[in-house]
């Protein structure tokens, strides 16, 4: 019985381990000075790392359903973040729901990775000071966005990579 509950605990406390998860998130102003949807994402308030994602508002049939999605680390010191479950990592978890205008849900087509727990320090992605890193994916690669429409994307990788995202983005896809 003893043997049971050890083991019983160290099962709980490998599930509860991740790259860092908070509730404690606060919202910043996104940057609007380009013509593309742009939204504002946190991360623990304490880190100071906090993201942006943005979409053209209109892309057309043939074209890269290009999304880019930067952290920004405004602390003075440096910060990390797990890149399981962001942008950062090629399509190997559904990290982002995306919705055409009725409600539906875009098929993901990515692989789905098992984890070891807790990430190996390789899954971390570190943030100088005052700096900032960006990635930019092609939606298409790990979604099934074939029918013209309006769809929202909001991030739900925040359990795992610690980015929360308080707001989604629109784009329309048009033949």
């Amino acid at each position: 019985m003893k043997n049971l509950n050890r083991l019983l605990f160290t099962a709980l406390m490998l599930a509860m381990s991740s790259c860092g998860i908070n509730n404690n998130a606060t919202q910043n102003s996104p940057d609007t000075s380009d013509s593309s949807a742009t939204v504002a994402v946190d991360s623990a308030a304490e880190n100071k790392l906090f993201a942006k994602m943005s979409i053209k508002d209109t892309v057309r049939a043939g074209e890269l359903i290009a999304m880019k999605f930067t952290v920004y680390n405004n602390a003075d010191t440096t910060q990390h973040f797990c890149k399981w479950h962001t942008p950062f990592e090629p399509f190997i978890s559904k990290y982002l729901d995306v919705k055409s205008t009725s409600g539906e849900e875009v098929s993901y087509k990515g692989a789905m990775a098992k984890r070891v727990m807790p990430p190996p320090a390789s899954s971390y992605i570190a943030v100088d000071a005052k700096d900032s890193v960006s990635v930019t994916i092609d939606l298409s690669k790990g979604y099934d966005i074939s029918k013209p429409n309006r769809y929202t994307i909001t991030y739900v990788g925040q359990n795992m990579s610690g980015l929360m995202v308080k707001d989604s983005i629109s784009f329309v896809y048009a033949k």
